[in-house]
């Protein structure tokens, strides 16, 4: 569509405002799902681990391949579906996630686990940067921290479901279950996706919006010439603020998946919880993940001019003194437990830093930008899984330590961000 029949977005037809809610609450509807495919093993890892009789490191090893896996996908996924269509992209992932559970549930050792599992995190990544991408076409920056947010309660939603049903069948069925049914679950709301999005409103006979809002705007009027091929990469990654971003993301998914992947291990081995005890408690953590989102974006929206690095800064603060707290409680004191958990979860839902991401992109290098931020997020976060692991094995099991260390990332990102205007 050209430039022409663009409009301003308080120009645009009701027709087109049904249409981006149409798209929104579709992919937040998959969204909600999807984490029956991927973070399925956390968890059912305390029974991976004494069925299969592995140790820490070979459980990290496990969990940093997935999240490696994940991040090797976002290199890659959010260009391609720039390319060869956002809505055939997010399908492709879906139904090669599921097979890929599938796979990885007939493992006998830890090998044998983590090659198909990582495997699962390359493909199911498919279904995150052109989703966002997707979005971002339909919902420009002045709205953007609420469809941004609604995506993350989306993403906070499908931890929780996860965490229930993929818990919940393997406490009853053991955790072969949860890796060969509620995954088949993706494969079928992938489908049914395709055929309900679009990738763009031009796809509808719909003009597209006129970004009005600098931030996102300046990237916008970037010549489309040096958009073809790998024009996205090079753009983004010899911006600065771009870079720096992407490490604070980086930096926050060592503590938002250091905590998924070790909180139910530590609550199991040291506080002495059974598996059903342990889901219920630890499921506190994701339902502050799920809560936290769209208040983050609304609030940015409406009251900081959407501006995101109040919020980030935020969270940042809350988070640090939440995981002192884990260090100092002991175990066996679920009551404090619980606690932590929800504070720790809602303090660290309050990061919008995929939006920011968009936000200095633009719609045009949306997906490239939102795979790139999160490449970084997942290489991060699968350095944590075997760094904390080793120092599990070698040192005793000094929990306080890990807690510990994850707030220190907390206040390095919160003094990274700071340099960031957005």
């Amino acid at each position: 569509m050209s430039s022409s029949e663009a409009r301003p977005f308080s120009e645009l037809p009701r027709s087109y405002h049904v249409f981006k809610w149409r798209i929104l609450l579709a992919f937040a509807g998959f969204y909600l799902f999807l984490y029956l495919g991927r973070f399925n093993f956390w968890p059912v890892a305390p029974l991976v681990k004494e069925d299969l009789a592995l140790s820490n490191f070979e459980i990290g090893l496990i969990n940093a391949l997935l999240l490696w896996g994940f991040g090797l996908g976002d290199l890659v996924h959010g260009r391609l579906g720039e390319a060869y269509g956002l809505r055939l992209w997010v399908m492709i992932g879906a139904i090669l996630t599921t097979v890929f559970n599938v796979i990885t549930s007939f493992a006998t050792s830890a090998v044998t686990m983590a090659i198909p599992w990582g495997i699962a995190g390359f493909v199911n990544a498919a279904c995150w940067a052109p989703g966002i991408s997707m979005v971002s076409q339909w919902w420009p920056r002045r709205n953007r921290g609420l469809a941004m947010g609604i995506v993350g309660t989306a993403a906070g939603g499908a931890m929780v479901m996860m965490w229930w049903i993929s818990g919940y069948v393997g406490a009853e069925w053991g955790w072969r279950a949860s890796f060969r049914y509620p995954p088949l679950i993706i494969a079928v709301l992938g489908i049914a996706f395709y055929f309900i999005a679009r990738d763009r409103p031009s796809e509808v006979n719909l003009p597209e919006y006129v970004e009005d809002d600098e931030v996102s705007a300046a990237p916008e009027s970037v010549d489309p010439e040096r958009l073809k091929g790998l024009g996205p990469y090079k753009i983004l990654l010899s911006n600065p603020r771009f870079l720096l971003a992407s490490h604070v993301k980086g930096l926050e998914n060592v503590v938002r998946y250091g905590l998924t992947t070790w909180v139910p291990i530590y609550y199991f081995e040291e506080g002495g919880l059974s598996i059903e005890s342990t889901v219920l408690l630890t499921i506190l953590l994701p339902v502050g993940y799920l809560i936290a989102p769209p208040v983050a974006g609304i609030f940015s929206d409406r009251f900081l001019g959407s501006r995101r690095r109040p919020m980030v800064i935020f969270s940042c603060a809350v988070s640090s003194v939440v995981l002192v707290g884990i260090a100092l409680a002991p175990p066996v004191n679920v009551t404090l437990g619980a606690v932590l958990l929800l504070i720790g979860g809602l303090s660290m839902g309050m990061s919008p830093m995929s939006t920011v991401a968009v936000d200095i992109a633009g719609r045009h290098m949306s997906g490239t930008a939102s795979g790139l931020l999160d490449a970084h997020g997942y290489a991060y976060a699968g350095a944590q899984a075997l760094i904390f692991a080793a120092v599990l094995d070698m040192a005793g099991s000094p929990w306080p330590i890990v807690f510990v260390a994850m707030a220190v990332t907390r206040v390095v990102s919160g003094i990274m961000i700071s340099a960031v205007k957005v």
